[in-house]
């Protein structure tokens, strides 16, 4: 196949080999793109036009740059979600549903009655809902901000309460839940303390090896038996027996 001067003769060309003799005599599979490029077909042109800009630039301060880069989406909840993670960062390890999102929500959901919503699990982004529309209608932000978390601390706190109270049911009648994960991290925590102090012990030992040195880290000789007896036994007078 030839280069293709217009993006959209590529799919065309694609579909006239796949249909023709050639490749009936001899079938092989579609590519993966093309389902794709069927389904989404490229632009009529490659010429990329400029990006409307909101702003005229100023050309006498600085040369125009990224004339061709999208400019960035801003949405009013972005800046109400950074500040919510990052007084609860621990939110986000809580597991979500993304299924959950259908784009359709705002249909189905009043966040004039608070926090909680029916069919959606209790996240940062209730908070940010609940918050935003708290402003729309007047609220300022900060106070808005504060009303929003404490409903969110308190169906949190209600949360926790009902779990503890039926896993404590469940354990009366004879449930085993295993152990607890603060358990599992005194476990493992206890497993490598006594790796450390096998491993302290031998590197200590050389340590201690090295400081004495090699004469002193060996054994003294034991005495002989004939300094033995020549120190231990009685005086004898060389001249008197001579």
């Amino acid at each position: 196949m030839g280069r293709q001067i217009r993006p959209a003769k590529v799919f065309q060309m694609a579909t006239q080999e796949l249909k023709s003799r050639a490749t009936q005599k001899y079938p092989f599979a579609e590519p993966p793109w093309y389902s794709a490029l069927r389904s989404i077909p490229p632009a009529e042109t490659i010429v990329r036009t400029p990006t409307v800009q909101l702003r005229v630039a100023n050309t006498k301060q600085r040369r125009p740059k990224n004339v061709y880069r999208p400019q960035r989406i801003v949405f009013p909840e972005d800046s109400l979600r950074q500040t919510f993670y990052k007084d609860h960062p621990w939110e986000l390890a809580r597991p979500r549903m993304i299924l959950e999102l259908d784009g359709k929500d705002s249909r189905m959901l009043d966040w004039s009655k608070g926090v909680r919503q029916p069919g959606i699990a209790l996240s940062g982004e209730c908070v940010v809902q609940r918050q935003l529309w708290l402003m729309g209608s007047g609220t300022p932000k900060d106070e808005a901000y504060d009303t929003a978390r404490r409903e969110f601390y308190a169906l949190r706190q209600e949360e926790e309460v009902e779990r503890r109270i039926a896993k404590e049911e469940a354990q009366f009648v004879g449930a085993y839940f295993g152990k607890s994960r603060l358990e599992i991290g005194h476990q493992l925590e206890s497993v490598q303390f006594e790796n450390w102090k096998q491993w302290a012990g031998v590197e200590g030992e050389k340590m201690r090896s090295l400081h004495r040195g090699p004469d002193s880290a060996a054994p003294p000789p034991p005495a002989s038996s004939e300094s033995a007896d020549f120190g231990d036994g009685p005086t004898h007078d060389l001249d008197a027996e001579l």
